[in-house]
């Protein structure tokens, strides 16, 4: 079933989701050659209980830190580690969820280190802007599949592997409710969005295949070719007439 927020349900997700955007802002002014995923992971642990949120994915189904750092091929769940330093040229996607009072917000996204290949930049560039062409599409009486329709033909005219096996979702007092959005779909399918859905529209996009596997540390997922993804989310809420971003929209910055 998909739950419809109240306006204080949304009250503390709206907070939930500045703590996301501010994590992510922070991490990102620390993001330099040198530094480890480890360290990112301690900062952003530290904002987040700072703000008195809780580091969402710290524990959940066995994660063991506080965000996912996810270098260069990774697509998501990379693990934090003391022995990983970020190297002139890498992209890191750092995904965030803090929960506050109950509730959930989640947030992603993928920065450069130093200067990166026209490639990657490439890839960054488009796989933000495949973020908000599916925004695009939420309003009430749309479909779920206008979301996955519009990434996925985004994502193709500027020949960008789309990920299947993972999806955007749900959010509220779980951090993964119904539905399932993914990153494909046909127009006019799935559930009908309503007014005060609140859900995470995340397209994962590939410089190559689409395929990926999963490394044997049972959580990170890379690429089938070991070329560079990036991925980009943000959790809004269904308005009378469109969507508000409750995890900060940094464009104009």
């Amino acid at each position: 079933m998909i739950s419809i927020k109240s306006d204080y349900e949304i009250s503390l997700m709206k907070i939930a989701g500045n703590i996301v955007y501010e994590t992510i802002k922070l991490v990102g002014e620390n993001i330099k050659p040198g530094i480890t995923t480890y360290d990112l992971d301690k900062i952003a642990e530290d904002y987040i209980r700072g703000r008195g949120a809780i580091p969402s994915c710290l524990g959940y189904q066995g994660f063991p830190a506080s965000i996912c750092t996810s270098i260069n091929d990774e697509v998501v769940h990379g693990i934090p580690s003391k022995k990983r330093k970020l190297k002139e040229g890498d992209i890191i996607d750092i995904d965030v969820v803090a929960c506050y009072k109950g509730y959930h917000a989640d947030a992603s996204k993928t920065f450069a280190v130093g200067k990166i290949s026209e490639d990657k930049q490439y890839l960054l560039e488009y796989t933000e802007k495949a973020l908000y062409i599916g925004l695009d599409q939420v309003k009430p009486g749309n479909r779920i599949g206008d979301i996955g329709y519009a990434i996925e033909n985004y994502a193709k005219k500027h020949k960008l592997g789309v990920v299947r096996e993972l999806c955007g979702h749900g959010i509220g007092s779980s951090m993964h409710e119904s539905p399932d959005i993914p990153n494909f779909g046909e127009k006019g399918t799935g559930p009908v969005l309503k007014e005060g859905m609140v859900i995470a529209v995340e397209p994962m996009l590939n410089y190559g295949t689409e395929k990926v596997f999963m490394l044997d540390n049972d959580w990170t997922i890379v690429t089938g070719d070991r070329k560079p993804s990036a991925h980009f989310e943000h959790t809004v809420v269904v308005t009378k007439d469109g969507y508000e971003i409750l995890t900060g929209d940094d464009r104009n910055e």
